[in-house]
């Protein structure tokens, strides 16, 4: 198998009537993403459209971007599924117990390797939904027939796109290539970066993204990234690199838009309506759900794939509501086992009542509140930290210097955003905690396994990619 940073030479694939059916009735490019999983190129009929041409007709190319999304929700680092961090990095750290029978999770007992499938799973899946950022950019920069403003909306939810992936899988592998081109002669013999260079090459696309991307959405409902969406990723990206004025600056330019505010209550935090949502993905079918209900929710114990630990629940305040309001239980009289209970449906309904949300305003207000203590404004922090408190029925803090409030603070990132695309991993990974939390819960914890390995199929096929990582 070639590369699949690599993937094909010749542009996003090629266009099969069947996509170009789809693209022109409007409707998710699917099938012509899904060629590119193959590997495989098929010679362009006479009767259809070429690449470039997609790029000519602002609904082909919409087409194209929503296939992305599909892509970004099937499979990689944001499906909802048993292929996606959220349940990857909740087995990995402390959130979740394994409960798969006759199955063992090498991702639970933390004994990946280079030939691990999950491991070149989300390398290949993430690369290829990259390359496929990288053909829109490319055509949209091509492009003399579509409008400016649409070209602006495609190329800057291609750029934010592209920062995500980048920024996530460095997260979990550490230094990696930054793919910008579709061109195989380059991607082929790519060399991997610094993870700083990483950052700073995601923050260059994310402000190009701010500055192409409307702060209204684009449909009635969020689906497409806006502005707020890009400077929301742009706080996270910040705080990780330790750059707290810009971190605040960014948090706060989206808890002051008008599109965002607090609700009322924790349940309607996780529907699709829900006014603290910048960035969701929607279900593939009309009337579905989130992968997420599927996954987490049991009816009968023990749990058929993953259940919260009990370490997890066990370490919430006596009156958090969260844990009530966003946790179950299952008993058989004897045994408890629990269940992530942030989305309440596991079966279609009617119409569909929750997405998928990657990016959510609580996230903002604690980025803003760790910024502020590390900077001194105590006060300011506090005021941030309240807000996620008071919404999860607790009461002010009892903090008072600035390192037992940013305690508070990753205390509450782990209570609010468990489940949530591995920010527990993250969090952890950024205080220097990961062996002081899991080396006593996990038995086969290693200080390496902070790192993933890079899939030995990469580095035999690209010797650029070399040294493999510490450990593996």
């Amino acid at each position: 198998m070639k590369n699949s940073i690599a993937l094909l030479q010749n542009g996003f694939c090629k266009i099969n009537n069947r996509f170009i059916m789809l693209a022109l009735q409007g409707l998710l490019a699917l099938s012509f993403l899904n060629s590119c999983d193959n590997y495989v190129e098929v010679d362009l009929p006479k009767s259809q459209l070429t690449s470039d041409a997609v790029f000519e007709d602002a609904e082909t190319a919409n087409a194209v971007m929503a296939g992305l999304y599909t892509k970004l929700r099937m499979n990689g680092v944001l499906a909802g599924s048993t292929t996606g961090l959220s349940s990857m990095l909740g087995l990995y750290t402390d959130e979740f117990n394994y409960y798969q029978p006759n199955s063992v999770s090498n991702l639970f007992n933390n004994s990946l390797t280079a030939g691990t499938p999950q491991v070149s799973d989300i390398w290949n899946q993430s690369y290829n939904q990259i390359y496929a950022a990288n053909s829109i950019i490319e055509g949209i920069q091509k492009s003399a027939a579509i409008m400016q403003d649409q070209k602006d909306q495609l190329m800057g939810e291609a750029l934010f796109v592209r920062a995500l992936l980048h920024f996530t899988l460095t997260g979990i592998y550490g230094d990696i290539p930054y793919v910008t081109t579709t061109d195989y002669t380059i991607n082929s013999q790519i060399s991997k970066v610094p993870t700083v260079q990483i950052y700073q090459k995601a923050i260059e696309d994310l402000n190009r993204a701010v500055g192409l991307l409307t702060e209204k959405y684009i449909s009635n409902e969020r689906i497409r990234p806006n502005r707020s969406a890009a400077i929301a990723l742009l706080a996270r990206l910040y705080l990780y690199m330790k750059m707290y004025p810009e971190a605040s600056s960014a948090a706060s330019a989206v808890i002051n838009s008008p599109l965002y505010k607090k609700e009322s209550s924790l349940d309607r935090i996780f529907l699709k309506g829900s006014t603290e949502t910048i960035w969701q993905i929607m279900p593939g079918t009309a009337g579905g759900n989130t992968q997420e209900g599927d996954l987490y929710i049991f009816k009968a114990g023990p749990p058929p794939i993953v259940g919260l630990r009990e370490e997890f629940i066990n370490a919430f305040e006596p009156d958090d509501k969260r844990k009530s309001q966003w946790t179950a239980m299952v008993t058989n009289g004897v045994q408890r086992w629990y269940y992530a209970y942030k989305y309440k449906q596991d079966q279609p309904t009617a119409s569909s009542l929750e997405y998928s949300i990657v990016l959510r305003l609580s996230e903002q207000y604690l980025i803003r509140a760790e910024a502020r203590a590390i900077q001194g404004d105590l006060t300011g922090a506090k005021e941030d930290l309240h807000i996620i408190r008071y919404a999860a029925g607790l009461s002010d803090t009892a903090a008072l210097s600035s390192e037992d409030i940013i305690a508070d603070i990753l205390q509450q990132r782990r209570f609010e955003l468990f489940t949530e695309f591995g920010q527990r991993f993250f969090d952890l990974k950024r205080f220097e905690k990961l062996d002081e939390v899991l080396a006593p819960l996990k038995p086969g914890w290693d200080a390496n396994d902070r790192l993933w390995p890079i899939p030995v199929l990469e580095l035999n096929s690209n010797p650029n990619l070399n040294p493999q990582n510490q450990g593996y």
